[in-house]
């Protein structure tokens, strides 16, 4: 017989996928929870879900994850900024994924779409930027692309197909349950603890917990309003340098220097010479020429009051969740790297 309320997460054993599927049986909802390798089940240990093969850029085995489904929580996506063919490897899973996730739920008869999108899909041309302000007219970034046009594409087929679905735009997730390999926000607060960021980049972050984004979805599951978009992130952003001074009062210990400052010409140069070695080793570079015209001197500062006020989020505050994000990675430093 099927489940009421079941939920269908994808992207299950990811960062944000995995916190919530806890959160949503925390609450006594049954979870379905899809991944790509059915094998990969460690972050699922001892937790009360049925578990499936699903891929977002396979329509049948999304078809088959979403039978009886309510809610489905569309999180999977390809989460990299930098690849050997990004339009390939991000820009087309990504939109295929929305394509595949729209219509495999129709034809499942799901009701409500949870869409994961991004704060890579908000106008920065006005600050604190806001959902309302419409989208990232800046093209040079193959992973802020997919995010944009996956969005639109995801609002467009829902409203073609009739199903309801409200897009929740998370910004960099940290802190609580985390499994290797870590994502690309993670990773930074790893790599400041491995002393492994000495140049000051002036790119910021807008530090969140992974948790509050959890909570973030599941509320707009339940109070948002159709068709509509929420920002799940803090007000304020932060600089490496500011999250590498928390580091240093956290774990004197470790002895942690600040990144030191360069010229913009040096800096473009390092990163260039990365991307170089890149090609060779096919691993992602620690910085890209992009990463410094895009990013640099970016402020990711919000206006978060549509999710307060409708969805009721409340985020935690950002120094906090660094800081335990950070001891997190001290004490599993074993199970994860």
């Amino acid at each position: 017989m099927a489940q009421k309320n079941l939920a269908l997460v994808t992207g299950a054993n990811g960062h944000l996928g995995n916190n919530l599927v806890r959160l949503l049986i925390e609450k006594g909802i049954p979870v379905r929870a899809s991944v790509r390798n059915i094998k990969n089940q460690e972050s699922f240990a001892g937790l009360n879900c049925e578990v499936v093969q699903a891929d977002i850029t396979d329509k049948q085995s999304l078809a088959n994850a979403l039978q009886d489904v309510d809610v489905f929580y569309a999180v999977g996506a390809s989460f990299k900024l930098w690849a050997n063919n990004p339009k390939k490897e991000i820009y087309d899973v990504n939109l295929s994924g929305a394509k595949n996730m729209i219509e495999a739920a129709a034809e499942a008869g799901v009701k409500r779409i949870v869409y994961v999108s991004s704060i890579a899909a908000l106008d920065y041309s006005r600050l604190p930027t806001k959902e309302s302000y419409g989208y990232n007219s800046d093209r040079r970034d193959m992973y802020y692309n997919s995010k944009n046009d996956g969005e639109k594409l995801a609002f467009e087929l829902a409203k073609k197909r009739n199903i309801e679905l409200v897009a929740v735009l998370p910004s960099a997730m940290i802190g609580s349950e985390a499994f290797a390999p870590l994502n690309v926000s993670y990773n930074i607060i790893h790599l400041i603890l491995k002393k492994q960021i000495p140049v000051e980049t002036n790119i910021t972050l807008n530090w969140i917990d992974v948790k509050d984004v959890a909570e973030g979805c599941y509320l707009a599951a339940t109070k948002g309003r159709d068709g509509e978009r929420y920002i799940l992130a803090n007000e304020k952003c932060m600089s490496i340098k500011e999250t590498t001074k928390i580091a240093q009062e956290l774990f004197p210990e470790l002895n942690i220097k600040l990144p030191a400052a360069v010229p913009k010409p040096i800096l473009l140069t390092i990163a260039w010479l990365m991307e170089t070695g890149s090609r060779v080793t096919g691993k992602a570079p620690l910085l890209t020429t992009k990463d410094i015209k895009m990013f640099s001197g970016l402020q990711q500062n919000f206006d978060i009051s549509k999710s307060r006020t409708e969805l009721g989020f409340i985020p935690r505050n950002p120094v906090q969740v660094v800081k335990e994000a950070m001891e997190y990675l001290i004490k599993n430093r074993n199970k994860i790297y």
